[in-house]
């Protein structure tokens, strides 16, 4: 079966799992306030990923409550760097901000970016997304425990090809290999690591079996999970998911990773916090709706954590240390 194929499906498949929201045209929202009055909202990566999902999600009855349309853009490329950038140079007025996540540390680590999240003005943390290393069905590995074996019985078959993992060079999925491998006491060697620009495109190669495993979540791949098209190797958090009940996390198979997302904004420095602050609220607002807090961790395996301001940066700073000596121990860093 072909790749295009799947490319094809998979675009289907992400208009399923995201109710249409990965379909939705940023002007197809509200139209209440002129154009000069939107706020550009940049999501460093391409549709179908668990950021644009997320985001998609919460966008529109935040506008709601800002009294504001927040149009969404896409600007994947460069390990999530290229659509940082573009917030970096843009106005410090208040009208263009960036959803992102630790790549902005880990990009910085890897020394694809010249920068971190110091470069910006660190607006919001709003929710924690936990992480799945996933496979196919139909693939020999079936649960994160069977996963070293593999490696090793691949690496003795001198005809079978290297166990091939996707990931983004220096963003958060590539990190978390690196973490799992070493907990797995697999040499980063002994696997072959495959780049791709974003999520979207790692779910089709994943299906089009290019590659053996990828780390996705629930935002990403729930809809596939719930229809057997993808299958979850384990939860990388210390209780399983509302939404995946019965797949163990990776502890409980003598995996000892814990490993989420933790998606916030960022706006560009110099930006006035009294610019800042309506838009806080309006999304703080939004993720403090109980229903809609539920919604997202039964169905998107994502806990509401949110820190404004001084709190996020002082987040991001004690996270910006652990991160790093995790890389070094993982050889991770520039």
């Amino acid at each position: 079966m072909s790749i295009g194929w799947w490319r094809w499906s998979l675009a289907l498949l992400v208009g399923v799992s995201l109710g249409g929201w990965a379909q939705e045209r940023p002007d197809a929202q509200s139209q209440s306030s002129s154009r000069n009055d939107e706020i550009r909202l940049v999501i460093p990566f391409g549709q179908g990923g668990a950021t644009d999902a997320l985001f998609r999600l919460i966008v529109r009855p935040a506008s709601k409550r800002l009294g504001r349309d927040i149009v969404l853009e896409n600007v994947p490329g460069a390990a999530a760097t290229r659509g940082a950038q573009r917030v970096r140079e843009a106005a410090s007025d208040g009208r263009t901000l960036l959803a992102s996540h630790q790549t902005l540390i880990l990009s910085f680590l890897s020394g694809i970016s010249t920068h971190d999240f110091q470069a910006f003005v660190p607006v919001a943390l709003l929710m924690r997304t936990v992480n799945i290393p996933t496979t196919y069905p139909q693939h020999e590995v079936q649960s994160a425990a069977e996963f070293a074996e593999h490696v090793r019985s691949q690496a003795e078959n001198k005809s079978a090809r290297p166990v091939r993992i996707g990931m983004i060079k220096g963003s958060t999925d590539h990190f978390f290999w690196l973490q799992f491998l070493k907990a797995v006491e697999v040499e980063p060697e002994a696997v072959q690591m495959v780049g791709y620009p974003d999520t979207a495109s790692q779910v089709a190669a994943l299906l089009g079996r290019e590659i053996d495993f990828s780390m996705l979540n629930l935002p990403s791949a729930g809809e596939m999970y719930a229809k057997g098209i993808l299958h979850p190797l384990g939860v990388a958090d210390d209780r399983r998911l509302a939404g995946l009940p019965e797949v163990p996390t990776l502890e409980e198979q003598g995996v000892a990773v814990l490993n989420t997302t933790n998606r916030g904004l960022f706006a560009p420095l110099g930006t006035p916090r009294e610019l800042l602050e309506p838009l806080t609220a309006a999304f703080a607002d939004t993720l403090q709706n109980d229903a809609l807090a539920e919604r997202l961790e039964r169905e998107f395996g994502t806990r509401v954590d949110i820190r404004l301001f001084e709190d996020y940066a002082a987040y991001l700073s004690t996270r910006t240390q652990e991160l790093k000596a995790l890389a070094n121990e993982v050889e991770f860093v520039r």
